[in-house]
């Protein structure tokens, strides 16, 4: 048996599995719980989810084999350390993997949540079988996972791929810290400012918005609720999602061009939204877009969908049992 702890901005999620035949990944059971705790209350909180996990499974907890934690970066998987994750205040330089090899005594593992997610589609998803991938978050926030030449890449500081941070436009929503950035124009938070943004517009020239009425009611927009007007065919919020289309399109443009994958998959929003937001993206990528490299390069949703998480932090107990190492004390 394998624990996972998946680690995010808006809530937790400590998942029970089991490895099947070597590539096939079964969720036994779960708990999940919004993350509304100060940082060391909020894992005490996980640790208490895993032990109930476990007596109600009737396991044992020697029998656990690994342990994986997936969280959103950044953060130091050599060191085990989640450093300032934007999306997790207060999370600041937590030894997690010396925290949670001392409470469980088995193997823990640590990556953040892009890598994961590019680890679980490639052993487990749509990226079987292939030696260059791309997986994107697409979620709260926006980072991706690199697979390239058949290995994880983390690069020299195990910052690789925080594709969030990257510029598109001098102005614009705010993501990981940076206005403009990739992260605020194609993620979660992103796209609930960019809606604040229209929505505000609209209503100050006395124009009607289906999803939202009033000013007061700005603070609750968010993806979800504006992805259901654009279905529904509400102009402002078709127009939201095109906009973050063109600007998804630009990012994967540089990415074909610097990296020349096989395939990008998306998580999350992209799953949900592919039709609000693929004519668009095809659009740029059209244009921007080396011509051999795209041609080369698949772009799908990410197969594992809303499971991707659950996956990912499982992905890396495997790892964890696999590796059969314990942390080394971190210096505090």
């Amino acid at each position: 048996m394998i624990l996972g702890f998946d680690i995010g901005g808006t809530k937790c999620a400590v998942i029970l599995g089991e490895e099947k035949s070597g590539d096939r990944l079964e969720i036994r059971d779960k708990i999940t719980v919004p993350t509304d705790r100060p940082v060391y209350e909020m894992i005490a909180a996980l640790y208490e989810h895993a032990g109930a996990l476990l007596e109600r499974n009737a396991i044992e907890p020697d029998a656990l084999q690994g342990i994986g934690i997936s969280c959103g970066g950044p953060l130091s998987s050599k060191r085990g350390v989640i450093l300032s994750p934007p999306n997790l205040p207060g999370w600041d330089n937590v030894p997690i993997v010396e925290m949670t090899s001392k409470r469980f005594h088995k193997p823990v593992l640590l990556q953040n949540d892009a890598n994961a997610g590019a680890m679980a589609e490639w052993k487990y998803g749509a990226g079987k079988g292939y030696d260059n991938l791309v997986f994107l978050t697409f979620g709260t926030g926006m980072g991706a996972g690199l697979i390239l030449n058949g290995r994880l890449y983390s690069g020299t500081a195990d910052l690789a791929g925080e594709t969030g941070h990257m510029r598109l436009s001098d102005m614009g929503p705010v993501g990981f810290g940076k206005a403009g950035s990739f992260e605020g124009w194609c993620s979660g938070g992103g796209i609930a400012q960019l809606a604040q943004i229209r929505v505000r517009q609209q209503l100050q020239m006395g124009k009607q918005v289906s999803f939202c009425g009033r000013l007061e009611d700005l603070p609750g927009l968010n993806a979800k609720l504006v992805a259901e007007a654009a279905y529904k065919g509400d102009a402002t919020a078709l127009e939201i999602y095109r906009d973050c289309g063109t600007y998804l399109g630009k990012a994967l443009a540089l990415l074909i061009d610097i990296l020349n994958p096989e395939i990008i998959l998306l998580g999350s929003i992209y799953g949900r939204a592919q039709s609000l937001l693929e004519p668009a993206m095809r659009a740029v990528l059209e244009k921007e877009a080396l011509r051999a490299s795209y041609e080369a390069c698949k772009i799908m949703p990410a197969s594992l969908a809303e499971n991707i998480g659950d996956i990912a932090a499982l992905s890396l107990a495997v790892q964890a049992a696999a590796n059969k190492t314990f942390f080394s004390t971190y210096p505090m």
